[in-house]
C-alpha cells in the first residue's frame, strides 16, 4: 500500500508539472488533462479511502494525514466521512438516508423516487450528470455545508471547527492554489478554465461511474424503512444484498479502483485496506452461500456497465422495475 501510495502521489505530481510548465499545444494538452483527471481518481480510491475509513494504517494520525489528500483535490475530508462513513455506509441504497443514489430530481437511481417525465432519457444523460458531479462538489457543496450543515432532506452534520475547520480552510487554499492560481501565471484565463473543466469532467465521470456499478444496478436491492431510521435486514446482510461486486478478477482494475470493484467486502470490512479484499472475497462469497444471502457480482467492467444502463433505462419507464410499487409522473 505504501508503495501505491508512493507511485500515485508521483504521477500526480509528475503530470501536472507537464500539464501546467510543458505543454503547450492542445494535443499535449488534452491527454496530459485525462491523465491527471485518472491520477486524482486514483488518490481518491486509494489513498483518502482507505485513510477515511481508517484502513490506511493503525495510527490515528497517518490515517487522519493521508486522508487529507482529499482537500488537497478540492473535496473535504471532514463532510466527507459524514456523508460516506455514516450515511451511505449504514443506509445503503435506502432512500431518503443514503446521499448517493439522490440526484436531486435530475436522475432516479432508486425505484422509490418519484418519477419525472426527464428521466425518461436518463440512461443517455446521467454519463453528463456524474462528469458535472465533481464540478459541484469542488465549487459550491462544501461550501453550502459549511453555511447550512444540511446532508439531503432529512439530515444535518456538525460544522467543522478548531483543527478540522483549519484543515478544511487550508484544503480548499492549496485547491484553489494548484487549480487556478498557479496555471493562471502561466496561461490565460480561458484555458485555465478549460483545461479545469476538462480534467473535472473526465474525473467526475470515472468516479460517478464507478459508485454506481457496486449499487444502482439491476442486481442490487433497494429496501425502504419499516419505521424510522430502520429497515427489515439485518445490518450485514443489508450490506450484501444491497452492493454487487464487479471484475474481481481484473487486477489493474483491481489496483486502480482501490478495490472497489469488491463492494461487498468493503461495506463488510471497511477498516480492512483494500489490498486484502481479493484474498477474503472467496470466503465471504462461501458464507453468504451458507447462510442463504444473496451474494451477487457481474464477471467484468463491461457486464457491470450494461447492468447500470438498463437499471437507468428501467427507471425512466412509466412502470417501476422489479416489482417495486409504482410512483407518480409529474
Amino acid at each position: 500500500m505504501h508503495l501505491k501510495t508512493a507511485v500515485i502521489l508521483a504521477a500526480f505530481a509528475s503530470t501536472y508539472a507537464l500539464l501546467v510548465f510543458v505543454a503547450s499545444e492542445w494535443w499535449q494538452v488534452v491527454p496530459l488533462a485525462f491523465a491527471f483527471a485518472l491520477t486524482i481518481v486514483a488518490i481518491g480510491f486509494n489513498i483518502m479511502h482507505d485513510a477515511n475509513h481508517e484502513a490506511y494504517s493503525d495510527r490515528r494520525w497517518i490515517n487522519r494525514l493521508m486522508g487529507l489528500t482529499l482537500d488537497m483535490v478540492g473535496g473535504s475530508s471532514y463532510f466527507w466521512r459524514f456523508k460516506h462513513n455514516v450515511f451511505h455506509h449504514l443506509y445503503a441504497n435506502v432512500a431518503g438516508y443514503d446521499t448517493d443514489v439522490d440526484l436531486a430530481g435530475l436522475g432516479r437511481l432508486t425505484p422509490h423516487h418519484r418519477r419525472l417525465w426527464i428521466h425518461r432519457w436518463q440512461h443517455w444523460y446521467a454519463w453528463l450528470l456524474y462528469g458535472l458531479m465533481v464540478v459541484k462538489w469542488q465549487l459550491y457543496d462544501d461550501f453550502r455545508l459549511v453555511l447550512t450543515r444540511r446532508l439531503g432532506k432529512r439530515h444535518y452534520c456538525p460544522r467543522p471547527r478548531g483543527s478540522q475547520l483549519a484543515a478544511f480552510v487550508a484544503g480548499k487554499l492549496v485547491f484553489f492554489g494548484f487549480a487556478f492560481a498557479i496555471p493562471l501565471s502561466a496561461h490565460a484565463l480561458p484555458v485555465v478554465a478549460a483545461v479545469y473543466a476538462l480534467t473535472a469532467v473526465v474525473t467526475g465521470i470515472v468516479l460517478g461511474v464507478v459508485f454506481q456499478l457496486a449499487h444502482c444496478v439491476e442486481e442490487a436491492d433497494f429496501p425502504l424503512e419499516i419505521e424510522p431510521g430502520r429497515i427489515s435486514a439485518p445490518w450485514a446482510v443489508h450490506q450484501v444484498e444491497s452492493t454487487v461486486d464487479f471484475a474481481r478478477g481484473n487486477r489493474a482494475a483491481s489496483w486502480l479502483l482501490g478495490g472497489l470493484n469488491f463492494q461487498i467486502e468493503h461495506h463488510l470490512f471497511a477498516r480492512i485496506c483494500h489490498v486484502n479484499y481479493p484474498a477474503i472475497a472467496p470466503v465471504v462469497e462461501e458464507t453468504c452461500r451458507e447462510f442463504g444471502v444473496r451474494y451477487r457480482y457481474n464477471p467484468t467492467v463491461l457486464s457491470a456497465l450494461g447492468s447500470h444502463y438498463r437499471w437507468l433505462r428501467a427507471l425512466g419507464r412509466p412502470q417501476a422495475p422489479r416489482g417495486a410499487e409504482p410512483v407518480p409522473v409529474v
